[in-house]
């Protein structure tokens, strides 16, 4: 379809976000008033038409995220006005063209993510009207621009990671004294770090120099350019990892500002010990001093560290004790100081870190027994204490940890029998206890761990049989059990099908089908049907018998006993914790075939949970910009509804690697499936009953709280129907939270061509009015079965 020749007046044109392809339409250049061209997130090919050049009043051009090949057409520069031009995410080759330069009133230029190649070209670096720069993840080669063509004084972040430049970092962006982000990140870059000009950014807050070829000053045995840094008192992140730095961290280190809160600087031959004045640094969230050569004792200023979440420096010659000092980090979610020569007890204080997920202590010298008090971290996923000098036995009183997925004991010396209460960890993935000095028999109650991948008991004194119960175990693809003295029978089903004499070998006494396992001795033919066959056959049906009697007396009670009130017509959910390997399993290891669909953070999989409720899991993805915005901002609002006609939130998974929300299924899909699949027909009854219910649910969300709630995309694919054909509104991820006294706010235009207001797509302003108008939109079009983008309308 020609747009231009329909709407020959257009301003504004965003398609973005779509399923659009082929080439780009040359006859683009018949909107002459085009101020606004938005074709990003498509599947558009070929290349950019030079006709493009002709759009003499463009401002706002995005062709990113497409398939787009060939060059950047020279004519670019005739479009004088624009002010953003955004081509990230595609396939483009080839030199910037010079003519690039003659846009005097572009404010941001987004390259990232193509072929790119040559040097990143003078004219770039002379445009003083350039706030945003990205040209990161091309081939650009050679060296920066010089500073004579250096004219970027409004400045504000520069990307230039994962290319091949070369040489030193000139010293030249001192001048852009408003620059809030500067990334060199996996370049060929060498010499020292520029600090002393770096120094001089009052505004910086992101420095990341990764992956080069920096130094500290030749001849200086400290990294002195951290001093200088530290005058940056906005600077909030410092990525130093992969750089021959070969330097003592100094004591000015804790001078940096309360804003500095992640340094990240492993692999970078540091050496010394770790200065006590880093204690200092009261708003540091993350360090990572990994993969160096830190030697000595952690300093106890450690506990200073009040904000701290993520402590690692694995990899070292840190010893000494672990400092008690670090139990008062109530922040704390993860401790990994894996191969030093630290010593002693875990502290018992441990406890106090209630958030802790992730503790990693192996290959060290630790010694005494692990503490009961370890088992107190209830919200402890991973464990990692392997390759250490542990003794004595296993609490029994782990009961606490239920959610951990990983523990790793090997290569300890841990005796005595393995705790039965392990079988209630049901979320466990991955247990090893191998190379201690275990006895006793392997706990049946090993069975109930459901979700178990991995299981590796080897190299202990282990006896008795192979519990059959290990048979329940249908995720289990690892296990080892080889050299103990194990005696009887390998169960022969689930797992055990497809394993080999490698999971069993010296254990003397075991027997079986499995090649390389001497066979067992062939029990009587009519023992072996009994047991086999008819007892199990009786005992299922005395379990049918006895369930379905329990379940009829059950409903009977209920149905006496529950008051008739609109609560107890709506579905209760209980709200529980989830683990994410429970969404793993409910979802079948998000498989395609549960994929329902993808929203603006993320992406949306069907899943039974292990009580068999059917949900709808939101993943979000969170190499997205806003992905943690978004979880926050719908746990926000969907905590606080209440309403038949809004989708209900069931539970939420978070950990430090993902991000999820369990929300009701809807068994009958979406409202843009009913209007205009073939085999599926509304009724005029039903589609006023719907469009009454989308009333509902925006009265709610508008009037029907302390704050108002903005929809921001409100149309058919974004109205869920139930199993009754009620309608329920979806999608929070955009909403907009409006604070009293304000009916309006400004936000990045993330609606949908068609619904959204004129106001909203022009000038990306939101309020409870735009709902309304893609009300209206919604109402036309389920009484007509028509797009909002239909030629009828047009």
């Amino acid at each position: 379809m020609d747009i231009c020749h329909y709407w020959p007046n257009i301003q504004s044109l965003n398609l973005s976000f779509n399923k659009f392809s082929g080439q780009l339409p040359s006859e683009i250049h018949r909107c002459k008033g085009l101020v606004a061209l938005f074709l990003g997130y498509n599947m558009f090919d070929g290349g950019i038409p030079t006709v493009i050049g002709r759009l003499h009043k463009l401002e706002l051009l995005d062709l990113g995220g497409n398939n787009l090949i060939g060059t950047i057409p020279s004519t670019v520069g005739n479009l004088s006005r624009l002010r953003r031009f955004y081509i990230e995410d595609n396939y483009i080759q080839g030199n910037i063209p010079t003519d690039i330069g003659l846009l005097s009133n572009l404010n941001e230029l987004n390259m990232e993510l193509n072929n790119l190649t040559g040097l990143v070209p003078d004219v770039i670096f002379n445009m003083s009207s350039l706030r945003i720069i990205d040209l990161g993840r091309n081939t650009f080669s050679g060296y920066l621009p010089s500073g004579s063509s250096y004219r970027l004084h409004n400045l504000e972040r520069l990307y230039l990671p994962r290319n091949q430049l070369e040489g030193n970092i000139p010293s030249y962006f001192s001048n852009s004294s408003k620059l809030i982000q500067l990334d060199f990140g996996y370049n060929l870059l060498t010499g020292p770090i520029p600090a002393t000009s770096l120094g001089k950014l009052n505004n910086l807050r992101y420095l990341a120099l990764q992956g080069n070829q920096l130094t500290g000053e030749p001849g200086n045995p400290e990294l002195n350019f951290l001093t200088d840094l530290s005058n940056c008192r906005s600077l909030e992140t410092l990525v130093l990892h992969s750089n021959p730095l070969n330097g003592y961290i100094p004591d000015s280190i804790g001078n940096f500002s309360s804003s500095f809160q992640i340094f990240f600087a492993p692999d970078c031959q540091i050496k010394g010990h770790i200065p006590r004045s880093i204690g200092s640094l009261k708003g540091l969230t993350f360090i990572e001093l990994s993969s160096n050569n830190l030697t000595g004792t952690m300093p106890s200023t450690v506990g200073g560290l009040e904000r701290l979440q993520r402590f690692r420096v694995d990899d070292n010659k840190i010893e000494g004790l672990i400092p008690k000092e670090l139990c008062s980090l109530q922040q704390l979610g993860e401790i990994s100081f894996r191969n030093n020569e630290i010593n002693g007890p875990i502290p018992e204080c441990i406890s106090n870190l209630s958030l802790l997920q992730k503790l990693v202590l192996s290959s060290n010298r630790l010694n005494s027994s692990i503490p009961v008090t370890l088992w107190d971290l209830e919200n402890l996923l991973f464990l990692n204490l392997s390759s250490n000098f542990f003794i004595a036995s296993l609490s029994a009183s782990m009961i606490k940890s239920r959610v951990i997925e990983n523990v790793d004991l090997s290569r300890n010396q841990i005796s005595g029998n393995i705790p039965s209460v392990l079988g209630v960890f049901e979320s466990l993935i991955s247990l090893n206890l191998s190379k201690n000095t275990f006895e006793g028999t392997i706990p049946q109650s090993f069975g109930d761990l459901r979700g178990l991948d991995i299981l590796d008991l080897s190299y202990n004194d282990l006896s008795g049989a192979v519990p059959k119960s290990l048979e329940k175990l249908a995720h289990l693809k690892h296990l080892n059990l080889s050299f103990n003295k194990l005696t009887g029978e390998i169960p022969t089903e689930g797992p055990f099908a497809n394993l080999t004499a490698e999971s069993f070998l010296e254990n003397t006494g075991l027997c079986g089908d499995i090649v390389g396992v001497p066979s067992c001795t062939k029990k009587s033919r009519p023992k072996e049907i009994i047991l086999k066959y008819i007892l199990p056959g009786i005992g299922l049906v005395v379990i049918i018998v006895f369930a379905v009697t329990y379940m009829l007396r059950k409903n009977q009670e209920r149905a006496l006993q529950a008051p008739i009130s609109v609560d107890n017509l709506l579905p209760v959910v209980q709200h529980r914790m989830i683990t994410y390997q429970e969404l793993r399993q409910a979802t079948d290891n998000f498989s395609e075939s549960n994929f329902l669909g993808k929203g603006s953070f993320g992406s949306v999989y069907k899943g039974i949970l292990s009580d068999g409720t059917i949900v709808a899991v939101k993943v979000l993805n969170l190499e997205l910009e806003d992905a943690f915005k978004s979880f926050d901002a719908e746990c926000k609002v969907l905590r606080a509804m209440r309403h038949r006609n809004l989708v209900k939130i069931i539970s939420t998974c978070s950990n430090l690697e993902l991000r999820a929300l369990i929300l009701q299924y809807m068994p009958n899909g979406n409202l843009e499936k009913w209007l205009y699949l073939q085999n599926n027909n509304l009724d005029i009854r039903q589609r006023v009953c719907v469009m009454v219910d989308v009333a509902s649910a925006l009265e709610y969300l508008h009037h029907g709280q302390s704050e108002q709630v903005v929809h921001c995309d409100l149309k058919p694919s974004n109205i869920l129907l139930d199993e009754d054909m009620v309608a329920h509104a979806s999608d929070f991820g955009i909403s907009k939270i409006l604070a009293e006294n304000k009916n309006a706010t400004h936000t990045k235009t993330l609606g949908t061509l068609g619904y959204i207001a004129p106001e909203y797509g022009s000038e990306g302003k939101v309020s409870t009015r735009g709902d309304v108008y893609s009300y209206g939109i919604m109402l036309l079009e389920i009484f007509t079965a028509k797009k909002p983008t239909d030629e009828m309308f047009s």
